[in-house]
Formats: C-alpha cells, sequence, structure tokens
C-alpha cells in the first residue's frame, strides 16, 4: 500500500511520462504535490525506486519509468510498460515473535450492525483488537492514527497492556520472520530496549516497523533484510509507538 504522497507522485510521473515521453523534473514534481522542497520528493522516488513502482535509467537526464502501478491505478491506465502489482510474498525464515497461523481473519461483528460482539462471539480464547492500518517494513509510511478494522486475537499473543494490531506492508523484516501480508500484534509503548523490534514514528510524519538499536546519542532503526539500510536519527526525531509481540499470519 502506498502512502497518499507515494501515491499522487506515481500517478504524476505516470500522467506525464504518457504524455510527454519525458519524467517530470524534480521542482515539476515538488509543485505538483505542494511540496516546500526537493528533498520530500527524492525520498518519495526512493520509497517507490525501493518497492519496485519505478526504477532510474541511467546516463540518461530526467530519467525516471514506471515499471508498474497498484491495482486502483493499473485498472485505469492504458500504457503496455507497466504492470499490476503482484502481491507476491516472500517465504522468511527464523522468526523470533510467536506466530499464529491461519484462521485468525474472524472479524468482529459490525458495531453499527445490531450484531452482539461479546469475546465468546469472536472466538473462544480470543481478544477484539483494533487493526489501525498498514505498517511499512521497508520504507516508512505515514503514521497509522485510525481504526479500520477490527481482529479477533489469541490471548497467547498478548501481555499485560493496552495492544492494536497493524496488517505488514514490505519486505524489510522478512529474515526477523515478518512477511509481507502479516499481521503484527502491538502492544502500546513509549519506550522499548535495544534489539526490540518496534512502531517507530519518524519526525512526526511517518511510521514503520524496524528494529530498535540504541547507539550512544542516536537512534538506528535497522532492517532484518541485506537489501534494505540502516538508517540512523537523532534521538527527538524517533518516538517508539509500540512494541511488536507477535505475529497473525494465513495462507488463504
Amino acid at each position: 500500500m502506498l502512502t497518499k504522497k507515494q501515491h499522487q507522485l506515481l500517478l504524476f510521473i505516470n500522467e506525464r511520462i504518457q504524455e510527454t515521453g519525458v519524467s517530470p523534473s524534480f521542482d515539476e514534481m515538488k509543485d505538483a504535490l505542494d511540496l516546500r522542497s526537493k528533498s520530500g520528493i527524492h525520498r518519495l522516488i526512493t520509497a517507490l525506486e525501493e518497492r519496485g513502482f519505478i526504477r532510474r535509467l541511467p546516463n540518461r537526464a530526467r530519467a525516471l519509468e514506471v515499471v508498474r502501478l497498484p491495482d486502483d491505478m493499473a485498472a485505469q491506465t492504458s500504457s503496455p510498460n507497466v504492470t499490476r502489482e503482484a502481491g507476491a510474498r516472500e517465504t522468511g525464515r527464523g522468526f523470533s515473535p510467536s506466530v499464529v497461523d491461519g484462521g485468525f481473519r474472524q472479524r468482529a461483528p459490525n458495531r453499527n450492525s445490531g450484531a452482539s460482539h461479546s469475546m465468546t462471539e469472536i472466538a473462544a480464547g480470543a481478544n477484539e483488537l483494533p487493526v489501525l492500518g498498514r505498517i511499512a517494513a521497508g520504507t516508512p509510511i505515514e503514521a497509522i492514527q485510525h481504526e479500520v478494522d477490527r481482529i479477533a486475537a489469541p490471548e497467547m499473543l498478548m501481555t499485560s497492556g493496552e495492544h492494536y494490531v497493524l496488517e505488514v506492508d514490505g519486505e524489510s523484516m522478512i529474515n526477523a520472520g515478518i512477511l509481507d501480508g502479516d499481521y503484527a500484534v502491538i502492544k502500546r509503548c513509549d519506550d522499548a530496549g535495544s534489539g526490540d523490534i518496534v512502531v517507530a514514528l519518524v519526525d512526526d510524519q511517518e511510521a514503520t516497523l524496524k528494529r530498535l538499536r540504541k547507539k550512544g546519542g542516536s537512534i538506528a532503526l535497522e532492517a532484518a533484510n541485506p537489501l534494505f539500510e540502516t538508517r540512523i536519527y537523532g534521538p527527538d526525531r524517533v518516538a517508539v509507538q509500540g512494541k511488536l509481540v507477535g505475529l497473525m499470519r494465513s495462507y488463504n
């Protein structure tokens, strides 16, 4: 899933290439997205490139090529050079969090439908947790803020305290056993130890799922995939929003 800005930029680049045969300049992209600096465009392009939506063409000025589009955009384009998002998933091994396979997708009854939503109706030995959207295991995405669904989560995955669920988007944590499409059970907290896998909010704008490393006066957000870089920030730029305590996965 792309953030709103990533989606807007990909659409703008794709439309410009179809119209003129040339990708737009960074200044044009900045103006189109109403950003104050080109650094934001660089960050968005890097995110789209890492996720396989665009690629840079060597030895050519303004050389961006759209490789694929998300389903909602691909259905509207006639360009023969782009493909739909495949949704394929890498297989990871050696995970450290507890994982529950299959059978977890039973949703709690809709609160507006008048149906009962007791814990026993959801599932035996399960709790109803809010799903707050997607979290990037890859390039950071916009901060998670709003409940989009509710899901039955086994009690065995939880400790004391408040918990919520995020759907994992990306493959930067596959060597920790966290796969694209997994549901991450997060214990809400504002601090974590070095080595914990956390939901980290960067610059009050973007959230990502990474292993936290405290290095002197810096915070490193460490990927578990050699294809993704570790990013280092000042401590005032990173806020912990929760710690990973379990995963739920379906093979359907």
